[in-house]
């Protein structure tokens, strides 16, 4: 709707966010609560804490207040379907944000970055910092991937992104995986879990890296990184032997 509301009859916008935990999510819903307050609209935000019965609870509280517009970022669209269904049924329109929302064709809109795009940045970036065009014939850095939740139309593409990038460094012997967990169901993470990012790391580590070091922590998010940063610092990595660790979602150290 492009009519703007006034402010004394200002329409609702009520906007789903995973966890306020993450600060991504905390900047994210800032910025929208002032563009929008800014054009005349009442905002409710509500986090879900990366619960997914949570959110489509407060997803369907969102539609018995009548809100004139819902902006999701899904946890796990398959608990959201029965309350997208409820705001078609109630007209609300549905924007997905950040992640699409599946099974469902009450979104109206879905707003989001170039995620291919952002895991061939992500590839790059490995292959620059790692130095792995410069090395010597018969040289190798070792990697692992860690990449995001399997319910999550988003983590597919950075995959494909970051493999493009990734692959021929496999395929010609300069990255070696020495678990071998390379395909997108190998290393995807259930809830984008820090908590399984450093166990996986963890296990990687004293299964696989005793007799050299890990030099390469492929992670599709911060979350994850962060996991990977804990395992590797009980490990006793330092700062001389320190991997190279992607991310993303901009969330300082």
């Amino acid at each position: 709707d492009t009519s703007l509301p006034d402010k004394e009859g200002g329409k609702k916008i009520a906007i789903s966010m995973p966890s306020e935990s993450v600060k991504r999510w905390q900047d994210d819903s800032q910025i929208l609560k002032k563009e929008l307050e800014a054009k005349g609209y009442e905002v409710d935000i509500q986090f879900a804490e990366d619960q997914p019965q949570q959110q489509a609870a407060q997803s369907k509280e969102f539609v018995k207040q009548q809100a004139d517009c819902m902006i999701v970022v899904p946890i796990d669209s398959k608990e959201l379907t029965e309350a997208a269904e409820e705001a078609k049924k109630a007209e609300i329109p549905i924007i997905s944000y950040d992640r699409l929302l599946m099974d469902t064709d009450a979104v109206y809109y879905y707003v989001a970055f170039d995620q291919k795009g952002a895991g061939t940045l992500i590839g790059q970036a490995i292959a620059q910092k790692a130095g792995l065009d410069d090395l010597a014939d018969g040289e190798y850095k070792t990697i692992e991937f860690f990449m995001g939740c399997p319910d999550d139309d988003t983590s597919k593409r950075v995959y494909e992104g970051l493999m493009e990038v990734m692959q021929p460094y496999l395929d010609d012997g300069r990255l070696v995986c020495k678990s071998g967990r390379t395909s997108f169901e190998n290393t995807c993470i259930a809830d984008w879990s820090q908590e399984t990012a450093k166990e996986w790391c963890k296990n990687y580590l004293a299964g696989y890296y005793t007799d050299e070091e890990l030099d390469i922590c492929a992670s599709a998010a911060d979350s994850l990184a962060y996991g990977c940063i804990e395992a590797l610092q009980e490990a006793g990595y330092i700062a001389d032997n320190w991997p190279v660790v992607s991310g993303q979602d901009c969330e300082p150290l």
